[in-house]
């Protein structure tokens, strides 16, 4: 299973990308047993960061994680987006430049091909164009960005997407179980791996056909994802635990200020990390939020040793 984290981008107290911290987020994933980073993506503020601010971050995360591959002999697969342009030029511009930086396959945002949203005909026309411009020897990927809208990828799209032998990831968003497991038979047997970025359906998605999960979950508890891919299979009921526990802790991403929330826990988790972002107002996170993930994290440590034993 490939369990994938969303980067998250951490600032200076000048406000300015804090590059020398991301890279300690990158070890902390990799020692916690993720397989992989989806890098420049929402979570990672890139409505937020300029064209040089994206392109460096990923090359930060890329640089690193493959450093972390090749001294431990265990693959680290890192993703990347950081298109937010409206027109095709300039996405094609975005994206090569990402290319250039260092990046497994390069995850296209649904939105930004249909961004009026005509209709799947526009979608693949655009879709069309777009990959014509960037280099042919690219993975792709779907992601469904929720932002500026949830543009949700349709049968006709994914079997565009098979026909065109371009793509091997989709991070789906669409959070219904029987959508994704329809999905997934639609994929079955295609090399196009679906990754669920709902926790509360996580361990059904798995069950029924999907290949991991990617979601900002893991900037929390890591350990429990990167065990669930492992051992769902080999122990159901505790299978059924660990979501269980994952899935409530999961609704803390619209009730409480994310990307702050997880900035505090990297805090937790002795990653000193300021409390900035550029999507919210640092006081959003208020003494409330903080006791929340003080809660998750005690929670979570007792369950992962109960695990090890």
């Amino acid at each position: 299973m490939d369990i994938f984290t969303t980067m998250i981008t951490p600032y200076n107290k000048d406000g300015s990308v804090d590059y020398a911290t991301a890279e300690k987020y990158v070890d902390w994933y990799f020692e916690n047993g993720l397989t992989g980073i989806f890098a420049i993506c929402q979570s990672s503020e890139i409505f937020f960061l300029s064209l040089e601010e994206r392109v460096k971050l990923n090359k930060v995360v890329y640089d690193r994680a493959k450093a972390l591959e090749k001294k431990n002999g265990r693959k680290f697969t890192v993703v990347s987006s950081g298109h937010i342009s409206d027109t095709i030029e300039d996405q094609a511009r975005e994206l090569c430049a990402v290319w250039k930086s260092g990046t497994d396959a390069l995850i296209l945002i649904t939105n930004r091909l249909d961004p009026n949203n005509e209709g799947d005909d526009v979608f693949i026309k655009n879709a069309e164009e777009l990959i014509s411009k960037l280099p042919k020897d690219a993975k792709l990927g779907l992601y469904e960005c929720p932002h500026p809208y949830k543009r949700l990828v349709t049968p006709k799209i994914l079997d565009w997407c098979v026909s065109t032998g371009r793509f091997a990831y989709m991070k789906d968003t669409c959070c219904d179980a029987a959508v994704i497991k329809e999905r997934c038979e639609q994929l079955r047997g295609s090399g196009f791996r679906l990754l669920n970025a709902n926790c509360q359906t996580f361990l059904e998605s798995m069950r029924d056909g999907g290949d991991g999960y990617c979601g900002i979950m893991c900037n929390f508890h890591p350990k429990l994802y990167a065990w669930m891919g492992e051992n769902f299979k080999k122990y159901p009921e505790k299978a059924d635990l660990v979501q269980s526990v994952i899935g409530t802790f999961g609704f803390t991403e619209v009730g409480l200020p994310y990307p702050l929330t997880a900035k505090y826990h990297m805090n937790l988790c002795s990653l000193a990390t300021e409390n900035i972002a550029r999507n919210r107002k640092s006081e959003e996170l208020t003494d409330y939020g903080r006791s929340c993930m003080r809660q998750m994290k005690l929670a979570t440590d007792a369950l992962e040793k109960m695990l090890e034993e």
